[in-house]
């Protein structure tokens, strides 16, 4: 895998800072729990395969534009799990339904950093919705594309090492 793979999830986790680009353009979203949280429907996901119980899940969601995905700036949510278990659960509060992507990582140092190896390799473990895979380089927006309906959805995402 490509150091550039590890750049764009690193953009998509922890590395992000300043305003969320699609929050601006009116997709916003919380955690479920949150005072503010909007009356949207509720996105849960759940991240399994951890390799082992430590740190924590760092889970990224983007909405419906492509330019968007995995960009500087361009998250609406961000959450950060405690690990307890082989797998951790998080619950968005979308403000509309509409199309989302999601990426994480499991950051098991808990030093809010996606670690690589001396040589580029991811020395944590990483993951896309709908399990896209990222053979070559970072999965598209297509590929990582999902739909929320009114109603609400749920996503599993299963971690690669």
């Amino acid at each position: 895998m490509a150091a550039w793979l590890l750049t764009a999830i690193l953009a998509g986790g922890a590395a992000l800072r300043g305003a969320d680009a699609a929050a601006a353009a009116g997709a916003r979203a919380t955690a479920c729990a949150a005072a503010d949280a909007p009356a949207g429907p509720r996105l849960q996901v759940t991240v399994t395969g951890t390799r082992k119980v430590a740190g924590n899940i760092t889970i990224t969601l983007y909405g419906p534009r492509p330019e968007d995905f995995l960009a500087r700036g361009g998250r609406i949510a961000r959450q950060r799990i405690l690990l307890h278990g082989a797998a951790a659960e998080a619950c968005f509060a979308l403000s509309e339904a509409g199309a989302y992507a999601i990426a994480v990582y499991h950051d098991e140092n808990n030093d809010h950093v996606f670690n690589r190896t001396m040589v580029g390799m991811p020395a944590e473990g990483y993951g896309f919705s709908n399990d896209a895979p990222a053979l070559v380089g970072v999965p598209s927006f297509e590929a990582v594309r999902f739909a929320v309906p009114v109603g609400g959805s749920q996503m599993t995402i299963h971690l690669r090492y």
